[in-house]
């Protein structure tokens, strides 16, 4: 017979890789969504390029005009930041994919963990049942509430510790708008060609660094899915991926460049004050736990000591 705090661990981390699980499912949908509407937009923003290169009637107007070279280079932007916003999609959609074939092998492992955990239960309450011994199934019953002590602890450290790691991630973030909005500053009072390269080298590095706080935010909202917390913290979670949005959108085509950054920035110091409210939150809840582990310990000290009497 296996184990049966063994077999209850299992029958919990299936319940959680189960939530979990869907909850992928549910994000991949989205970002799948996001995927093919970005790609869509990409190839048709490339086309309007392609046509004007290629020598179409639009060409040979804008070049009568004298507006060929404008005309181009804005759609060459927008081809770019229509690139860049479906490479962004396309990992994320990579990276909820990885995450569900690691919980798909995992699911695949605790298969039929929960008939083995009723097995060896109905098993655990003959023995008892046998010795009729009221210390027994007193020291049971605080085991189980152990265990079950435990494994919230491990769903709360598991969101903490996806958390902190956006939170680190909002700083390289922030860090990198910084310097971009001081050398926007710069160029508007005619800093010219090198502080113009600067500060796209700083937005080069954010937009690198976004999508990667896009990653740890989904993981966050993932992780935060096996804890209940309060209504108000659960809706601020669903608001941590719109930002990304923002920042991807006309970064490159609109011409207020640093108004962008800055609102961009404001948007992210945002997001940080939300996972930070979380994040202590959660950290509440730790405590409140480790002060039941304590409680169940003393109990079960007790529990001995007292059917050695």
């Amino acid at each position: 017979m296996e184990d049966l705090k063994m077999l209850w661990q299992q029958v919990a981390e299936k319940k959680l890789a189960d939530t979990k699980y869907r909850e992928l499912q549910a994000q991949r949908e989205e970002v799948a969504s996001r995927v093919w509407k970005l790609e869509k937009a990409k190839r048709a923003e490339q086309a309007d390029v392609d046509r004007l290169e290629q020598g179409s009637l639009a060409a040979f107007f804008y070049q009568v005009v004298g507006r060929m070279d404008e005309k181009l280079d804005k759609e060459r932007q927008e081809a770019y930041a229509a690139r860049v916003r479906y490479d962004a999609a396309a990992r994320d959609l990579a990276s909820i994919d990885a995450d569900l074939d690691r919980l798909g092998s995992r699911l695949k492992e605790l298969s039929g963990c929960e008939g083995r955990y009723q097995d060896a239960l109905l098993e655990r309450f003959r023995q008892i049942r046998e010795t009729n011994s009221p210390a027994a199934q007193e020291l049971m019953e605080s085991e189980s509430r152990v265990i079950a002590i435990k494994l919230r602890k491990q769903e709360i450290q598991e969101a903490i510790q996806a958390g902190q790691s956006a939170l680190r991630q909002t700083e390289k973030v922030l860090e990198s708008l910084e310097a971009a909005e001081s050398w926007s500053n710069l160029d508007i009072m005619g800093g010219g060609f090198w502080s113009d390269m600067a500060k796209y080298n700083h937005l080069d590095t954010a937009q690198e660094q976004v999508e990667q706080l896009q990653v740890d935010l989904r993981r966050f909202k993932t992780e935060l899915a096996d804890v209940e917390i309060q209504g108000d913290l659960q809706v601020a979670v669903d608001g941590f991926l719109r930002f990304a949005d923002f920042f991807f959108d006309n970064l490159f085509t609109d011409w207020t460049v640093r108004a962008h950054i800055v609102e961009s920035h404001n948007q992210v110091q945002d997001t940080r004050k939300q996972i930070r409210r979380v994040l202590d939150k959660l950290d509440r809840m730790d405590s409140a736990l480790n002060a039941q582990m304590e409680d169940e310990c003393e109990k079960q000290e007790q529990i001995a000591i007292n059917a050695g009497n």
